[in-house]
């Protein structure tokens, strides 16, 4: 597997439509696969990943044996899935479209009945549609398809009328499009307004959904319902079986036999203040080479968890399915147990901990000159955090960071301001993204929702990240060796056409063709003080393609980087464990805990399985800051304050309210820096 960056004929292939894929598909006269799809369009890289999403969803819709119609919103197609919402006590069945895209609730639609036993509440089936005639649509079966989820989440609604059912259940997933019937004596202990996952039981087909209540979660005001609420919702693996925590449970510490002995430097970890586990430590000292004036040498340490985690193993396949870590703003969901990712892999102070090291000399402008990777042992002498390292560097030090502040934090600033002049002369991507930060109070209560506070010694600790980044892939590349690379290709040319309908209002132009993240830049400086600033900063994001991971090196648009992996944080991204792996299986005697056999063919798929579960956890996380929203606005109903328009779509409006002289960006808007 080489590096080399991949070109397809003619420029960037356009995204086929879904018409053009079910086109291919009927006209294949065999079955084909996405491979084969992906194939006949030229797609690679992150369109591979759309593509994937794509089947899924017409998967998921019943359409991919026909055609779909383009159609105004609002507007039902021919054929279409619909899910069964409720049975009348005349037997008639009424169902609503899985999909609707306009404002209001979708019209309803009755089930003209059928042979055999007719579908229940929650089934689903692909129909077509006639009508509407008198308001109402009717729908023949054309196939039926899975049914609703066998367990639901949702909040328990206590019915204290005395009829045949203790409650019915709300689900909190939006997909759940009826509600659920608790018969009496299946409420398992709960009471109105609990959190409550129920699961379902046979019921007649002509009554409502029937569950029991499996577990409660207690109130759904607790402190850690919205977490839990997210993680079901979007199907994020929380609990590990058993074989993987006995394995965890088995472990024992790496040896320091034949390893790089680094204890004797003072590497130091710099976390935010909530942080639990520390994979990245680092260290740095003015380079007296003769040859390199102004130059540093460098070394980025992080938790040497392929040491641990072995291909195929219990831990691997329960990594491999999460992907990575999972973060809400009352808890964490990690990738490995907390045996690892809080012990064995976190490089607490004063421990021995096995590390793999990143060795890099860099010049005066930052350009690396030399790098090397090998498998040592360290002991951290702090764990520091942001805070406290700005405020030593700004005059303020503590106990904490005054011993430490000539012989390790100047240092660091100083191989700081080198990497910071890189990137400065690469021209990346500078997107103002303040993150949104929910502080919660001791019952998980939403206290505040702030801009998330960012100082020069969080980007100092980038610079290091993203420099052994560079280091790992090209290191990777240099000896043809597997590489799981982080790519983001420039923005396709469907992506840029808001944007350049805005700037040409503007006066503004846009090249036509070779865009670069300069490019982006300068629009963005040149607009920044103008009322369209906010609005030009959205649609540059919202033209932005999507990060993914991929075995083919097609570069980094916003980084400006030709070559680019993950491998700082192993401990929360499969991605860097894979990049791990790669690195060690070059070296001597490190077969057992390198890729496996067979890998370089795995890669792809890998690359398509971690991509879509980090957009699972970005969804999910999104989510969560959502509800935690919704529930810091609710009593604030009323209230008026100053915004700016940043979207318009059919839900509404997105707006950004200043707060105390800084904008508080409701939009959530997520691209990822690196």
């Amino acid at each position: 597997m080489t590096g080399k960056r991949s070109a397809r004929p003619g420029g960037r292939a356009p995204f086929p439509t879904r018409e053009r894929v079910l086109e291919f598909i009927q006209d294949s006269g065999r079955p084909v696969g996405k491979r084969e799809i992906a194939r006949a369009f030229n797609l690679s890289g992150a369109d591979r990943i759309r593509l994937r999403d794509l089947l899924k969803e017409m998967k998921e819709e019943g359409l991919l044996p026909g055609r779909r119609r383009h159609r105004p919103a609002g507007q039902l197609p021919e054929v279409t899935v619909i899910e069964v919402t409720a049975v009348t006590a005349d037997g008639d069945v009424l169902a609503a479209p899985v999909r609707w895209d306009a404002e209001g609730g979708p019209p309803p639609i009755r089930l003209l009945p059928e042979r055999g036993r007719p579908p229940g509440v929650g089934d689903r089936v692909l129909a077509r549609l006639s009508g509407p005639r008198g308001g109402i649509w009717t729908a023949r079966t054309m196939k039926r398809l899975d049914r609703a989820p066998d367990r639901v989440l949702g909040i328990f609604r206590a019915d204290n009328t005395g009829g045949p059912y203790g409650g019915k259940l709300i689900a909190t997933d939006r997909r759940v499009r009826h509600d659920v019937a608790i018969p009496r004596g299946m409420e398992g202990g709960a009471r109105n307004d609990d959190l409550v996952e129920a699961e379902i039981v046979p019921g007649k087909p002509l009554g409502p959904r029937l569950a029991r209540v499996v577990e409660n979660f207690g109130s759904a005001s607790g402190r850690h319902a919205v977490s839990l609420i997210c993680i079901h919702s979007h199907d994020i693996p929380h609990e590990f079986p058993k074989e993987a925590l006995d394995e965890a449970a088995g472990l024992q510490p790496a040896s320091g036999s034949g390893r790089q002995d680094l204890r004797a430097l003072p590497l130091v970890t710099i976390d935010g203040e909530d942080a639990r586990d520390f994979d990245d430590a680092v260290w740095a000292e003015a380079d007296t080479a003769p040859g390199n004036p102004g130059g540093w040498k460098l070394i980025v340490a992080i938790a040497d968890v392929a040491w641990y985690v072995r291909p195929g193993r219990p831990l691997d396949r329960e990594a491999l399915k999460r992907g990575n870590s999972v973060y809400f703003p009352d808890r964490v969901v990690p990738m490995l147990p907390e045996r690892l990712s809080n012990d064995l892999c976190s490089l607490r102070p004063n421990e021995d901990r096995a590390c793999i090291a990143a060795h890099l000399t860099i010049d005066a402008d930052g350009r690396t000159l030399r790098r090397r990777f090998e498998r040592a042992v360290m002991r951290s002498v702090a764990r520091l955090t942001y805070e406290e390292v700005q405020r030593a560097r700004d005059g303020a030090p503590d106990t904490a960071t005054a011993p430490l502040l000539e012989p390790v934090i100047e240092p660091l600033y100083g191989a700081w301001t080198a990497l910071a002049a890189a990137r400065a002369a690469r021209e990346t991507l500078e997107l103002d993204l303040p993150e949104r930060q929910v502080l919660l109070d001791d019952a998980g209560r939403v206290s505040d929702i702030r801009p998330a506070l960012r100082y020069d010694s969080h980007r100092l600790i980038e610079e290091f990240m993203i420099a052994a980044n560079v280091a790992a892939a090209g290191h990777l590349e240099q000896r043809n060796r597997p590489c799981m690379y982080r790519i983001h290709e420039p923005p396709a040319a469907d992506g840029l056409e808001a944007l350049r309908s805005a700037l040409h209002d503007l006066g503004v132009p846009l090249p036509a063709s070779g865009l670069r993240p300069a490019d982006l830049n300068r629009i963005l400086n040149h607009t920044a003080g103008l009322p369209q600033g906010r609005t030009i900063h959205e649609l540059v994001l919202r033209a932005q393609s999507q990060a993914v991971y991929s075995p083919e090196n097609c570069g980094h648009f916003g980084l400006a980087l030709p070559c680019y992996a993950h491998f700082t944080s192993p401990i929360r991204r499969y991605a860097d464990l894979l990049v791990h792996r790669a690195i060690v299986g070059g070296m001597a005697r490190s077969a057992a805990d390198g890729l496996p056999a067979g890998a370089e063919g795995a890669m792809r798929d890998w690359g398509e399985r971690i991509s879509a579960a980090e957009r699972r956890a970005m969804a999910a996380e999104r989510d969560a800051v959502d509800r935690y929203m919704a529930a810091f606005l609710q009593d604030k109903i009323g209230a008026s304050f100053g915004a700016t328009v940043s979207g318009i779509t059919r839900a509404g409006l997105f707006v950004t309210r200043k707060r105390s002289a800084r904008p508080w960006r409701w939009l959530s808007a997520q691209w990822h820096a690196h």
